[in-house]
């Protein structure tokens, strides 16, 4: 059993500790925000990027045993009712096309937003090096700064609209997911 933090959760995954913890949170715990794109050890799309004790990793590239004690924060936990700057700010900024790579820019954003609320151009294009099809870098640089000066309360943004389903139903209960409540 690979037990870690799941979204505030605290969770037992019953799978083969090799496997890729975006398998395990797709698959079995149904938080499908996290994309599977390139996948494996060659990955360089960022689709699937999740935070890891608060610092985007791609979760393909990071197994259940390496994730065990730790903490994991995928988009359906980072802000349930899209209330992060960021999101806030894609919504404004236009930045989110097809939406396939968002939820990876997203977190790989968030992790950077909490390390410096104000990066700069060179320092977003580092910290975000996610491949969007869509060419929505120009956009997606804008909405990164516009939510560092939400998040430093210099400017606000409307809130964008509420999601259709909420977290406890992107993490209903499967199989090979246990919540440690559940055994007592």
């Amino acid at each position: 059993m690979s037990r870690m933090t799941v979204n505030e959760r605290p969770v037992e995954f019953d799978l083969d500790p090799d496997m890729p913890l975006l398998y395990a949170l797709r698959e079995a715990a149904n938080l499908t925000g996290t994309k599977n794109g390139a996948g494996g050890r060659d990955c360089s799309c960022g689709a699937c990027v999740v935070l890891v004790d608060g610092t985007a990793l791609r979760s393909c590239q990071i197994t259940l045993a390496e994730a065990e004690g730790r903490f994991i924060t995928t988009i359906e936990g980072l802000s349930p009712d899209r209330s992060h700057p960021l999101q806030q700010a894609m919504v404004a900024e236009q930045a989110i096309q097809c939406g396939f790579c968002t939820p990876g820019i997203v977190m790989a954003g968030a992790a950077l937003l909490r390390r410096n609320p104000q990066p700069s151009r060179p320092e977003i294009e580092e910290a975000i090096p996610n491949i969007c099809r869509c060419g929505v870098y120009p956009r997606l640089v804008r909405a990164v700064e516009r939510a560092g000066r939400v998040a430093r309360r210099r400017e606000g943004i409307s809130a964008a609209p509420a999601p259709g389903i909420g977290i406890e139903d992107a993490g209903e209960r499967v199989p090979a997911l246990r919540s440690r409540s559940d055994d007592r």
